[in-house]
């Protein structure tokens, strides 16, 4: 038994899902992506019995490329995450109707099943493949079932994925000049190459901007806001929630290994990027009218930490970005969801046109209010842990890269506390707002439970990443 297993259930799933009919299709994805996340977890057991999970095959002679799938603590975190979020995103789609449900939940899984391949991956060209996948099935989501005028909402479609493919392109010729000094594809291979300071420059700045640009770090940042906003929910929920987190961890997968001496000597460029972003995204957000929007950028300052404390280049640093990742995942689609509950009841995502909820869904405050305190990572949440961790990650870096970046708790607090005031209190709304439902309600403990119980017990996601983060880190530094 090994990881080729989820993505085989994945794979099938999409086709059974789109050959099974409209009526159908959103309870067969569910059920497959149910048998997905089943999977993870006994792998996750198997792992644990120190059993080989892994899955390495010769697959093309020339060039020499491997079906190469690695099974580490890191890359099964990250499948884990997949294999959580995927349920509850569609799940949590079952109050909205989709005209061809089929294709759309048939998407989801293929999406599912990319992502899952790009966090498995251990040779280039293969985890290129996946990279690659993962941008058409989200291209269609967006295009043919998202929000507010076709025109543009086809230019925002369309210009994200010119970015998001232009940037892939540099790092096809990154791998393609790693295979030409290697003779191989196999990550193991290209860690052990002896590259000169001015090729790890190069090979880094072409992975940068792939990864730059579906993280996004400013400025590369542009097609962001648009694409989330003009999304279904279900779609700004894969991209925020898993897609970003693709290239994050390449940065620590990828990037940095092969290429730990540029890394080294423009360290600090790079975290002040990341801290840019947690100050500019918040400052957006503050003058945000519409609710999605407001999410979007709370979610480019968020990762703009996460990405600058991978770039500390420490254990801490690393640690910490990964379980930020996980933790972000779950609150910020958390977030996209309490957003889209609000529009099925107002039909608005105006911040002016809402209020007055909490005297007509007590429940929904409740559960509304502990993700926006979750995401201001108040201590006892899951973000708390990592946000902090990365903090103290910059704080050994320089102690004013911990003070700009901890601008996030200050300014992530005032805009997200100023949105719940004016969505949620006040006088009760003239529009009628119906209680969530048993699905609804379903979908928001599952992700309230995972916040609140790693929040004070993080301990299972430390102790399975850190193994992997460790071995990274020696690479890096054996130059």
């Amino acid at each position: 038994m090994n990881v080729s297993l989820i993505l085989i259930i994945l794979l099938i799933g999409a086709f059974a899902t789109y050959f099974v009919g409209d009526k159908l299709a959103s309870k067969v994805a569910l059920f497959f992506s149910l048998a997905a996340l089943g999977c993870s977890i006994v792998l996750l057991n198997h792992f644990y019995a120190n059993e080989n999970i892994s899955l390495i095959n010769a697959w093309i002679t020339k060039p020499n490329i491997s079906f190469a799938l690695n099974a580490d603590g890191l890359g099964m975190a990250m499948v884990l995450l997949t294999a959580a979020l995927t349920p509850i995103i569609i799940f949590s789609s079952f109050g909205n109707e989709y005209k061809n449900a089929k294709g759309f939940y048939a998407l989801i899984l293929f999406m599912a099943f990319a992502m899952t391949g790009t966090f498995l991956a251990a040779d280039g060209l293969l985890y290129y493949i996946f990279w690659e996948l993962a941008l058409i099935p989200i291209y269609f989501i967006a295009l043919i079932w998202g929000n507010g005028d076709a025109e543009e909402r086809r230019k925002a479609v369309v210009k994200f994925f010119i970015y998001t493919l232009a940037g892939s392109l540099f790092m096809l010729v990154a791998f393609i000049y790693l295979y030409q000094k290697a003779g191989s594809f196999l990550i193991e291979d290209l860690y052990k190459l002896d590259l000169s300071a001015t090729e790890q420059l190069w090979i880094f700045l072409a992975f940068f901007l792939a990864y730059a640009i579906k993280i996004p770090i400013i400025p590369f940042h542009t097609w962001q806001a648009n694409v989330y906003q003009k999304a279904p929910t279900v779609g700004t929920m894969l991209l925020s929630g898993i897609m970003l987190k693709m290239g994050l961890y390449s940065v620590i997968r990828w990037q940095l290994p092969i290429a730990p001496l540029a890394a080294k000597e423009y360290m600090d460029i790079f975290i002040g990027l990341g801290i840019a972003g947690v100050i500019y995204g918040s400052i957006v957000a503050l003058r945000q009218k519409d609710l999605k929007k407001l999410l979007a950028y709370s979610s480019l300052a968020h990762v703009g930490l996460i990405a600058a404390g991978t770039y500390t280049l420490t254990i801490d640093g690393l640690r910490g970005a990964v379980l930020q990742m996980i933790a972000h995942g779950f609150v910020v689609v958390g977030l996209f969801f309490a957003a889209e509950v609000i529009f099925r009841r107002f039909e608005t995502r105006e911040i002016s046109e809402l209020g007055g909820i909490r005297t007509q869904s007590p429940k929904f405050t409740s559960m509304f209010l502990i993700l926006v305190l979750a995401s201001v990572a108040l201590p006892g949440t899951f973000n708390f842990v990592g946000e902090f961790t990365v903090l103290y990650s910059l704080s050994q870096i320089d102690i004013w890269f911990a003070v700009l970046g901890g601008t996030t708790i200050i300014l992530g607090a005032y805009y997200m506390l100023k949105m719940f005031q004016n969505v949620m209190l006040g006088e009760t709304n003239s529009k009628t707002f119906a209680d969530v439902s048993v699905n609804e309600g379903i979908s928001f403990v599952a992700i309230i439970a995972v916040l609140i119980f790693f929040g004070f017990y993080p301990k299972p996601i430390t102790d399975l990443i850190t193994p992997s983060l460790e071995i990274i880190l020696n690479v890096i530094n054996k130059n």
